[in-house]
């Protein structure tokens, strides 16, 4: 699926206050020069983004909005890289890394409760896929979007957030950060606030989780796995 995107101009000195210059000219140059003259073969692999919220393993009050560029592995392994908007200059600020269930199986239950399941951010309409642009048609959009999504539902994940930019961090600070899902509205308070925020910045995108919500209300439940979500049930 692709990756394309609409996405607004935006310079370099409005990359959310991170420190330093703009760009300067040589930069841009080497860049350009860079992008027609080196093989970014890791990179091309990447074929979805898509955007959810995840939650801090150890404190569930926080909450960040995550655009993933995801790319397959393999059929079963996928990886992502986790942005904080969609838009130039936008921040890395971690990693994802989704498996099929029998992969998830064989792992040792210390390391399966650290993963989480999907079929929340699935079923809720929480998950979605930005349209890439206008010439896709909508209908034709939301029908792959949901394909896709029959296959996420399965997958568990496990993420990783390394820029606390929910705090306000100006660079990546502090260790590496355990991140879960969310598995049910009670678990955020003002959580459909924070989707009808997010559906707001993807105006034309077909970003709505209420219809997502509807169109995926016969998509097939997995069962998960009881280690899943371990993070989440030892909150509560």
């Amino acid at each position: 699926m692709s990756a394309l995107f609409h996405t607004k101009d935006r310079s370099a000195k409005e990359c959310h206050h991170v420190p330093g210059q703009e760009r300067s000219t040589k930069s841009t140059i080497l860049e350009t020069g860079a992008a027609l003259t080196q093989d970014f073969t890791p990179t091309k692999n990447i074929c979805a983004h898509l955007n959810a919220f995840h939650v801090y393993a150890s404190d569930p009050t926080r909450v960040v909005e995550a655009n993933h560029y995801c790319g397959h592995l393999t059929e079963d392994v996928r990886q992502c890289l986790l942005y904080d908007s969609p838009d130039p200059g936008a921040r890395l600020i971690g990693v994802e890394y989704m498996i099929k269930p029998h992969l998830y199986e064989t792992l040792p239950q210390e390391e399966r409760r650290l993963w989480h399941s999907h079929v929340f951010e699935v079923k809720s309409g929480m998950l979605v896929m930005p349209q890439p642009n206008s010439a896709v048609p909508t209908a034709a959009w939301e029908k792959a979007e949901t394909e896709e999504m029959k296959e996420v539902i399965e997958l568990y994940g496990k993420v990783y957030h390394l820029w606390q930019v929910d705090r306000g961090d100006r660079l990546p600070m502090g260790a590496p950060q355990l991140m879960t899902s969310i598995t049910s509205f009670d678990q955020v308070p003002d959580l459909e606030k924070k989707m009808d925020e997010r559906d707001q910045k993807f105006v034309g995108q077909a970003v709505d989780w209420r219809r997502k919500r509807e169109i995926r209300k016969d998509l097939v439940e997995p069962t998960v796995h009881p280690d899943a979500d371990y993070q989440v049930k030892r909150m509560e």
